[in-house]
């Protein structure tokens, strides 16, 4: 039986030993991912297929629908609703991508969520300012023949400076 005292952390095994736990770990995750996939792939199937349901299939095909298992779906997601079913409507607002949730609440969310971003970057860096600083590096370690004019320009300019107010 598993507790505190018999588990043994990683850094404190073997090599081999970590090596063939973590095999074992990528193996049963491919088998989830592939089994969940496989799920995902047959409800869509499942849901694009036709179905009779009545009266409700002919008001479907008149509005344009096709009488799928989606559509009614929906439509008894939205009878539900009609009857006061408030988690009904929630998902129907949430299939649709309309929250319950203000401009004030949104923009407030935003908000912290730039200040979080802000404080992070000036922990450990933003990626737009290594992005940037990768070009002028690059720049400077192979200049052109113009920045080296530039270079020697500057110098003979502030050379001439420097003698034009020095007293002889």
């Amino acid at each position: 039986m598993a507790n505190n005292e018999n588990l043994i952390p990683f850094d404190k095994r073997s090599e081999n030993e970590a090596r063939e736990m973590g095999r074992k770990g990528g193996i049963a995750s491919g088998k989830s991912r592939r089994r969940t996939a496989k799920l995902r792939e047959t409800m869509n199937r499942l849901l694009t297929m036709k179905v009779e349901v009545g009266e409700l299939s002919d008001v479907l095909i008149s509005d344009g629908g096709e009488s799928t298992y989606e559509e009614v779906i929906g439509m008894a997601m939205i009878q539900e609703a009609m009857n006061g079913n408030v988690k009904a409507y929630n998902a129907i607002m949430a299939t649709v991508g309309q929250t319950d949730k203000s401009e004030a609440d949104l923009e407030e969310q935003r908000i912290r969520t730039d200040r979080a971003k802000r404080a992070r970057d000036q922990e450990v860096g933003s990626d737009s300012e290594v992005n940037e600083n990768i070009p002028s590096f690059l720049k400077a370690m192979s200049p052109t023949e113009e920045d080296i004019q530039e270079l020697f320009e500057e110098g003979e300019t502030n050379a001439e400076e420097a003698e034009e107010t020095s007293e002889v």
